[in-house]
């Protein structure tokens, strides 16, 4: 079912087009907003990727890399995003820590993944979250396969190293409430 929505969709139907972009929706958010910091900013990116997407929908060569291409041009848009937000701001505008993200609904998954260095936070989502496999992570960010997966352990180390210090700290306020 889906590879007809596909083909019908990079064949030109705006209808499977717009349905298969909607069924991507929630994947491009959380890539998007694991890159940069506002909704705004997000919401420019994901309707600049669409767009790119729909023009260029005839360069996909295999229908069924569709969903890998959409986040590679979307990670791409987002980069560009950072890269003219960089010369618009000023030094002293930007933060020094950037907000958790808000991938996930669970607080805790999204306090975590807000400790994560961007480059891991990336990493950390395709892998968990939009289940990406890291030969197609590398792909996606152009880094070498080795590169993804040493990211992807330094991730989930620093996860690791966060919940375990989460843990200690509400043992030892359950032991003063006692």
């Amino acid at each position: 079912m889906e590879g007809m929505m596909r083909k019908k969709a990079i064949g030109g139907d705006p209808d499977a087009f717009a349905e298969l972009i909607q069924s991507q929706m929630q994947a491009m958010y959380k890539t998007a907003k694991a890159i940069l910091v506002n909704d705004e900013d997000c919401a420019d990116a994901i309707s600049e990727t669409i767009l790119t997407c729909w023009e260029k929908r005839r360069q996909l060569k295999e229908e069924k890399y569709f969903n890998t291409w959409l986040i590679r041009i979307l990670v791409n848009k987002c980069n560009d995003l950072i890269r003219s937000n960089k010369r618009l701001r000023f030094v002293d505008e930007i933060p020094e820590t950037t907000a958790p993200s808000t991938v996930e609904q669970n607080v805790e998954f999204r306090e975590a993944l807000g400790i994560l260095d961007e480059k891991y936070r990336l990493i950390v989502i395709l892998y968990y979250v939009d289940g990406f496999k890291t030969r197609e992570i590398a792909e996606l960010v152009k880094l070498p396969e080795a590169t993804v997966r040493t990211r992807l352990s330094r991730g989930r180390k620093i996860l690791e190293k966060y919940y375990t210090s989460q843990e200690t700290g509400t043992q030892k306020a359950r032991r003063k409430l006692i």
